[in-house]
């Protein structure tokens, strides 16, 4: 007996109508709306909700002492005016940032015999802390940098203390606070002639690497290379990592207002792990696996991603487990200073550190060089 073949188009049918078909025994409420899972309600702890309750709210910023920050601010200014006399010229400064015009106060140390015009690299340093400002223990290392021919201005950018609460508040981080930084830079080259502009770098600490990082990494950057020590590095690992208390200190902030869940974009333009993207001035980066500030799970971030990337551009260095100092356990592994008599108290990871960051910060600023006074060529016999 033969057997009829089906054209290839029935067959289709068939397959399609058996297919519906079986869905439909196996699903009987097919295209019926399905019932939404019910929310679990659980007691709530109050005293917990209290403790992760994190506000988006600007007049819900931390408050701080601020008569108390002023006061120890004139006594931070009193100490440089003391100790840099006949060591370096100093003096204190403002300007306006390139935003809104708002006054920057900054200290600024140069050598007490300049050279001629262009004849100095400088270098922008920057203080770290959420809310922190320029304090005296920086002072042998801008002394060593001043004698290595460098001009140094450390701003104190928005959100700074000792400045009153309304300064205090303004704090953008990531954001104008990078722009009150480089505005340094226009002060520099408007009003010292013998500050080469080809030659400015900078340079920071924690919050300050921070900005450093967010600095070169600026489209327009004039600065020609950067040194960040135990940077903040991401932070929407960062706030998940600290929890509401660190939290409170950014989502109140004006241009932000809220978490990184509720503003990631934000977030990711504020941290410099995504800002290196866009990378092509030298930087160095020192981080500490015993840091528990910026801790290690966070800085590794960075450091390995600018490995991976930018191998020829970039110097990175991670320094395991460095002798604690003070209350610090390796976030401040290369700034131990005695708070009495200002000197350096070097351990091998803080010589080591600086030695590096010195030789890298010649090597692409050249303070040693004065066009003015150019070394002459050596010639010899038959020359």
């Amino acid at each position: 007996m033969m057997h009829r073949r089906l054209p290839l188009l029935d067959v289709r049918l068939l397959t399609h109508v058996f297919v519906l078909s079986l869905a439909f025994l196996l699903a009987p409420n097919l295209g019926a709306q399905q019932p939404t899972r019910p929310r679990q309600v659980v007691p709530m702890d109050s005293a917990r909700a209290r403790e992760l309750y994190v506000s988006n709210r600007p007049e819900d910023q931390p408050v701080a002492n601020y008569q108390r920050d002023i006061e120890g601010k004139a006594r931070t200014d009193s100490v440089y005016r003391a100790v840099t006399k006949g060591v370096v010229d100093f003096q204190k400064i403002t300007y306006k940032s390139r935003v809104g015009g708002l006054e920057i106060p900054a200290y600024v140390f140069q050598p007490l015999e300049k050279r001629g015009p262009k004849g100095h690299a400088a270098m922008i340093w920057v203080h770290g802390g959420v809310h922190g400002n320029w304090g005296t223990t920086m002072w042998p290392f801008v002394r060593e940098a001043v004698e290595r021919g460098y001009v140094i201005i450390c701003p104190e950018y928005r959100g700074s203390t000792g400045y009153g609460k309304e300064f205090h508040n303004a704090i953008d981080y990531g954001g104008y606070e990078v722009d009150d930084v480089i505005s340094a830079y226009d002060w520099m080259v408007q009003n010292l002639p013998h500050v080469d502009p080809d030659r400015v770098g900078i340079m920071g600490w924690s919050h300050g690497g921070f900005i450093t990082v967010m600095a070169v990494t600026r489209e327009d950057t004039p600065l020609k290379a950067g040194a960040a020590i135990v940077p903040v590095t991401n932070l929407i690992f960062r706030l998940s990592y600290k929890g509401p208390g660190y939290q409170r200190y950014y989502s109140t902030q004006e241009r932000i207002q809220g978490l990184p869940f509720e503003k990631p974009e934000e977030y990711i333009k504020r941290s410099p792990l995504y800002a290196v993207d866009h990378l092509k001035v030298p930087l160095l980066v020192h981080v500490s696996t015993n840091d528990q500030d910026v801790n290690f799970v966070e800085d590794q971030q960075l450091v390995y991603k600018l490995r991976a990337m930018y191998p020829d551009l970039t110097e990175t260095k991670i320094y395991v487990d460095p002798a604690p100092w003070g209350r610090s356990v390796g976030h401040a592994f290369s700034r131990r200073v005695d708070p009495e008599t200002l000197e350096r108290v070097d351990s091998p990871a803080q010589r080591d550190s600086w030695n590096r960051s010195w030789a890298f910060l010649e090597e692409h600023l050249r303070p040693y060089e004065d066009p003015n006074h150019p070394v002459p060529l050596r010639t010899g016999p038959g020359n």
